[in-house]
């Protein structure tokens, strides 16, 4: 389990929305062909999504990439805007559309299968970042290129004031939460 990912899991639960965490999209081979695009490079690892956010009132399905990436330069907007056709990097559902087509059509098909979606459920792609390198001087590039590309972004911003609201909030035996009001420093009840 990644902390961070369980982190944002439970600010998405507090706001209402219905979670997976760690789901498994699986690929059949003819798909991981149609990926790879070569016979010989059709093993690919088993696709993993971070988070699934259900919004019941939109019918949509949020598919969450969460990326703590706290001791380091952080998401770099350069990585992002990356174009592959066979995906490679980090970011592949973000800089591959067609291994983002394929995955988004299995993923639709697995959550059909479950009743977990249906024919008209709406699947998009977004970004958590706890960490994102020259924040300051990137963040109108990072709005712009989410914004064209209908993807949402989670910053470290939003995220931080998502937790301090947390924080406000009245006490929960729970880690996230309790972090939040030692750290943020918050007056809870008892």
């Amino acid at each position: 389990m990644d902390y961070f990912e369980d982190t944002v899991k439970t600010i998405l639960e507090r706001e209402g929305y219905w979670v997976r965490q760690s789901f498994k999209v699986e690929l059949t081979r003819d798909e991981k062909l149609e990926v790879m695009q070569d016979p010989r490079r059709a093993s690919i690892p088993r696709v993993e999504v971070d988070l699934l956010v259900f919004d019941a009132q939109k019918n949509n399905v949020l598919v969450l990439e969460v990326k703590s990436l706290i001791n380091s330069l952080g998401v770099q907007i350069k990585e992002l805007k990356e174009e592959h056709e066979i995906p490679q990097g980090r970011y592949k559902l973000f800089t591959s559309a067609n291994y983002k087509r394929v995955v988004f059509k299995r993923l639709k098909s697995q959550l059909m299968q479950l009743q977990m979606a249906s024919e008209t459920t709406t699947l998009q792609l977004g970004l958590a970042a706890g960490k994102v390198h020259r924040w300051g001087e990137t963040s109108a590039e990072f709005d712009k290129l989410f914004k064209q590309n209908d993807w949402e972004f989670w910053s470290p911003q939003l995220i931080k004031s998502k937790l301090e609201k947390m924080a406000g909030d009245g006490y929960e035996n729970n880690p996230t939460v309790l972090a939040a009001k030692i750290l943020l420093g918050t007056k809870g009840d008892s």
